[in-house]
């Protein structure tokens, strides 16, 4: 973990260096997943499930590949009680939000009469990924699943990789069906992509695909964009922390602890303008890393950690918009001014009382946001991203002979004196 205070020499480099976390692909993964969509472009089932195996997954025949309606069935049946009534709380607060963030077709009428208009559908088939490592990331099927369904999506179709032994988790399963999966897959990796965009004899193609995973499902995302479309590139998980002098260390820490619980690459930030909070937080990271059913894996993500100490709020403000966090929890008196001021983040947290899990689980936005600085440019993943947009023109005679003059002269002004004959020729005697 790096401290960094402003009597410190070279400070102001040091925080730049700490926080710069520019991703750009490594040429090998670039490499790897080029091979993979080629393969599955060219071989498609044979080579996905080749690689399947290849990454630690099953062996299987292609029959395997679907999840069978009746192993979903039973894993709904059999779902523990307790799990199944976060799935619904969680599933009804986000499928609440959802619908209030979907856009709406409209109409008028331009200057000259014309009607115009945008409508507005659901993508008739999309692929959501579904990581399924080390954990089963119910949360991700529900923040994703939930809002295709929510939108409208006719054919919503989830992949996650299997285990050796080829299941998948019971709770994942039921989560994936209960929030609206109509096909479930037992693959990942990088394979899963390209078989989601390129189409294999079992799994047919998607019109755009959502959801977060490794470097290697990142990069493949990456690699598929415009033969589909996709949603974000997400990478390691972030948390930035501003805080005053009237916030809770203990908390503070836990928020920072469960960020990095993501993995090495996890980024925790705390910028304080109070030398006290740093320094209780310091402390409070080294009690509650002990009291984690995985200290040393915990305490290897804690490297990227980083403490900030500035002169001011002012101060904290510039360096959370420059990083663009994926979270932002703000620890502070009045934590509706810095709010109104952050114009990079992925998603804020108001208050001491807004721990980041309950994004992460429950709330109602999706806690699939942008990442490594793509905050500045991109939003979180909402529901009308499920959406396809069309434009809508429509003419009259009368509106179609007052816009003819306008018509002739761009024609005139580009040279296309064909377009301006496709206008006036319907309006001849």
């Amino acid at each position: 973990m790096k401290v960094l205070r402003p009597k410190d020499k070279g400070y102001k480099k040091s925080v730049a260096a700490a926080l710069n976390r520019r991703l750009v692909p490594d040429p090998k993964v670039r490499g790897v997943v080029a091979k993979i969509l080629s393969d599955i472009e060219a071989k498609g089932d044979a080579a996905l499930l080749r690689y399947a195996k290849k990454f630690g997954g099953p062996s299987m025949t292609p029959a395997q590949i679907p999840v069978a309606p009746a192993e979903t069935a039973r894993a709904i049946a059999e779902l523990d009680p307790d799990v199944r009534r976060a799935i619904s709380a969680a599933r009804a607060n986000v499928r609440n939000f959802a619908r209030r963030s979907l856009r709406k077709s409209w109409f008028m009428k331009n200057r000259q009469g014309a009607v115009v208009g945008e409508r507005f559908d659901p993508f008739q088939r999309v692929g959501i990924y579904v990581p399924g490592g080390t954990a089963p990331l119910v949360s991700s099927a529900i923040m994703t699943c939930t809002l295709a369904a929510a939108a409208g999506v006719p054919e919503i179709v989830a992949v996650t990789p299997a285990g050796k032994s080829g299941g998948v988790h019971p709770a994942l399963l039921a989560a994936l069906a209960e929030c609206g999966a109509t096909e479930i897959y037992r693959v990942g990796g990088a394979q899963a992509i390209a078989a989601l965009a390129c189409g294999t004899k079992t799994i047919r193609p998607v019109q755009k695909i959502f959801g977060p995973g490794n470097a290697f499902v990142v990069e493949a995302k990456r690699q598929v964009f415009g033969r589909v479309a996709v949603d974000l590139l997400p990478g390691p998980s972030e948390v930035l922390v501003i805080a005053d002098k009237t916030a809770n260390p203990k908390w503070i820490a836990a928020d920072l602890l469960a960020q990095s619980e993501h993995g090495h690459g996890s980024q925790s930030i705390l910028v304080t303008d109070s030398p006290k909070i740093l320094s209780a937080v310091e402390k409070a990271l080294g009690k509650q890393t002990k009291l984690s059913q995985r200290p040393k894996a915990l305490g290897a993500a804690l490297k990227n950690a980083t403490l900030v100490l500035v002169p001011d709020m002012d101060a904290a403000v510039k360096l959370a918009n420059d990083y663009a966090a994926e979270h932002v929890s703000i620890a502070t008196a009045r934590p509706g001014e810095i709010a109104l001021r952050l114009t990079t983040t992925g998603a804020i947290f108001l208050g001491g009382l807004s721990p980041v899990v309950g994004g992460d689980f429950l709330a109602g936005p999706s806690h699939e946001l942008p990442t490594g600085g793509a905050g500045k440019s991109f939003a979180g993943l909402t529901a009308d991203q499920f959406q396809r947009r069309t434009s809508i023109v429509m003419f009259d005679e009368p509106s179609l002979r007052a816009s003819l003059p306008y018509l002739e002269t761009f024609s005139a002004i580009e040279g296309l004196d064909a377009h301006g004959r496709s206008a006036s020729i319907r309006l001849e005697k």
